[in-house]
């Protein structure tokens, strides 16, 4: 009876609203969730009343904030950050903040073994400001039925009641910066609604990140570019967007690519001379971008293992004895071959083994291969390779350790959703293991666990095949991210930025999450450097029992991080 009863004053208080042209007021909320979360458009959030982060000194920290709407349609969200400023103290630049909307993504097929449904996925990071320009990116207007501008915007959006926007923060703590707590608040504001505040408190720790990445990297190069924006008569165009990749790559504690117009022409008999501009220019290069590793670049000769072999050996000899002289040959790498994946691709490694080994024998030769053999007849490729590069899901601690031993180096790769093979040499025991996938519709965390992963097994190097590959079939990823239909995300780590307005990368939730595998590496190194190896074993086993066994729980890995960084600063008082 009571049920009845209110239902018939709850509708007889509609029909009023309705008599009078009034409605409920329109109402923001806002939770705070962790870098390592992705939100969902609608449905529960488990989440927070303030966001807590910390960090180190040269170190970037991220958060997000989801806007939900509540009882009416928010008209024109846009959202502000104040100062971070400690107590009576220092505060952080302006320029230290950087605020982005997280744009969802429509997968509708799903990835082999995926653990995420198919539907909208939170992934491109849409900056309010354009870093370029630095106008506002906002939503599109509408003239008559077509948009009047770009497509996608972050400022000036939106929201249905019920259903959720996040936002997402960059935090970039600079290298000077005083230690200590320092606080701000994140503020949103609708047209049709009070704005709403929540508290941010931030720690910086007293150590500092190093400038470039510890930990070996190969992300791939910036030619699919040309043709996705049809810049082939336009070099000069091409050049300005490939930079502008490069410098989010290494903004995100990754090497960018070695351009090509970094390297001189070489010679007719191979050799190649840095004069004194190709040399000032490769070290500018060098020193803005931060870069630690030195991949060389194939000889460009149609047939060096015959015709053109000596001029194959001055050009490697050449180069190498160049990058030797500035202090870089000891990261410097040629990326010999990938996957080679029958016999004549095996002697072909061992030919070229040879005669790299020939023109420069302390250049590293990277093949994408695990240290153990497909099929015995083809042959094995000691001696020919000095960084074996196996896939997550082929990694055998055992066979590390044999090459290890040897003097070699191994890095780790994935592509696609590949678990252990038949051929494993520890099938019967993984083959119902999965690795870290970094397909969208997997958790984000496989991300950051991929460099905890490598430490775990002594693995010294992470690559990746490419991270602009909007193709097979050509596609638009904010539209298709589906590598050959159903690998979503595959080798796209960015987002082209033409879809917003800007003529420069749009940067992933992944990529971010990666970033932050890679600044937990650097903790791995100086507390190791601190005497605290033992500890740093211990908390990546914690996280990474095996390659098949690895922590996907949101807070995790922030709450190992936590104390690897406590443990530093023990060390360092």
């Amino acid at each position: 009876m009571n049920r009845i009863l209110i239902a018939v004053v709850g509708a007889a208080l509609l029909l009023n609203l309705a008599a009078t042209g009034q409605a409920a007021e329109a109402r923001i909320q806002l939770t705070a969730l962790p870098a390592t979360m992705r939100a969902t458009p609608t449905g529960p959030l488990a989440g927070t009343s303030a966001v807590e982060i910390a960090g180190a000194r040269g170190e970037t920290e991220s958060f997000q904030v989801v806007v939900t709407g509540v009882d009416e349609k928010l008209e024109g969200v846009t959202a502000s950050l104040d100062p971070l400023r400690q107590a009576g103290g220092p505060s952080l630049p302006e320029t230290s903040l950087e605020l982005f909307r997280v744009a969802w993504v429509p997968v509708r097929h799903s990835s082999p073994r995926a653990t995420v449904a198919p539907g909208l996925i939170a992934d491109a990071l849409i900056p309010f400001k354009d870093p370029y320009t630095g106008e506002p990116v906002r939503e599109p207007r509408w003239s008559d039925a077509k948009p009047d501008g770009p497509r996608f915007g972050a400022t000036g959006f939106a929201l249905w009641p019920e259903h959720h926007q996040a936002l997402w923060v960059d935090v970039r703590i600079p290298r000077d910066a005083t230690p200590g707590v320092y606080e701000s608040a994140l503020r949103v504001t609708a047209k049709n609604a009070s704005a709403v505040k929540i508290p941010v408190r931030l720690t910086v720790w007293n150590f500092t990140l190093p400038e470039g990445p510890t930990h070996e990297n190969h992300f791939g190069d910036f030619g699919r570019l040309r043709t996705y924006h049809h810049l082939e008569r336009d070099p000069e165009k091409y050049a300005r967007l490939e930079e502008r990749y490069i410098a989010m790559l290494a903004a995100h504690r990754l090497n960018p690519p070695l351009p090509a117009w970094l390297w001189p022409e070489p010679a007719a008999d191979g050799t190649v001379v840095f004069d004194t501009a190709a040399d000032q220019k490769f070290s500018e290069f060098v020193a803005r971008y931060h870069v630690t590793d030195f991949p060389v670049p194939r000889a460009p000769f149609r047939d060096v293992l015959g015709e053109h072999r000596s001029q194959a050996i001055n050009f490697y000899r050449t180069v190498f004895a160049y990058l030797e002289k500035h202090g870089w040959a000891k990261r410097a790498y040629l990326y010999m071959l990938d996957e080679p994946n029958d016999p004549e691709a095996y002697e072909q490694v061992r030919q070229l083994g040879a005669l790299v080994h020939e023109a420069a024998p302390g250049l590293r030769r990277l093949v994408v291969e695990q240290p153990y053999t497909e099929d015995p007849a083809w042959g094995v490729l000691d001696g020919a390779v000095d960084i074996w590069c196996p896939l997550f899901g082929f990694i055998d601690a055992a066979s590390i350790e044999r090459v290890r031993a040897q003097g070699n180096s191994v890095w780790s790769y994935t592509a696609l959703v590949q678990p252990a093979p038949s051929y494993h040499p520890q099938y019967e025991q993984v083959k119902n293991d999965n690795p870290p996938y970094w397909e969208l519709d997997f958790p984000v965390t496989a991300y950051r666990i991929a460099p905890w992963l490598n430490r775990r097994y002594d693995i010294t190097g992470l690559l990746y095949w490419a991270t602009v590959y909007w193709g097979s079939p050509n596609r638009n990823p904010w539209d298709d991210p589906g590598f050959r239909l159903r690998w979503n995300g595959e080798g796209a780590l960015f987002y082209p930025g033409n879809e917003a307005g800007i003529e420069g990368p749009v940067a992933s939730v992944r990529l971010k999450c990666l970033r932050d595998g890679m600044e937990d590496y650097e903790y791995f190194v100086l507390l190791e450097q601190l005497g605290g190896k033992a500890l740093v074993d211990n908390l990546v086993r914690t996280a990474a029992p095996t390659w098949g066994q690895w922590q996907q729980s949101p807070d995790a890995l922030p709450k190992l991080r936590r104390q690897l960084a406590e443990a530093i600063l023990r060390r360092i008082k």
